[in-house]
């Protein structure tokens, strides 16, 4: 089960082409992405550092990031990703299609 949230992550999807969908999302304090899966790899920089509670559907992680940090995963991994820094925290996602 993914996390209790009532405060939605804001999307702004900025590229969406042949090749990649970029997407920056902002996250308030305490703010959710909802149970997700991606169909395609991607990768993740953060802009504004914090701290992501990471939750797989069975044991939740906590990771802190600086601003610049990124990291990439497969596609495939259903998740909720949380903000559980007492700030905002923003990062940019590229999903690669080819």
């Amino acid at each position: 089960m993914a996390f209790t949230c009532t405060i939605p992550a804001r999307p702004t999807v900025q590229v969406d082409d042949d090749r990649v969908r970029i997407t920056r999302w902002d996250f308030e304090p305490g703010a959710c992405t909802g149970w997700h899966e991606h169909a395609m790899p991607y990768c993740v920089v953060m802009v504004l550092g914090g701290t992501l509670a990471l939750h797989d559907g069975t044991t939740e992680s906590q990771v802190t990031l600086a601003a610049g940090d990124a990291y990439a995963r497969p596609s495939g991994i259903k998740h909720d990703v949380k903000n559980a820094s007492d700030h905002p925290i923003a990062f940019v996602e590229v999903e690669m299609k080819r």
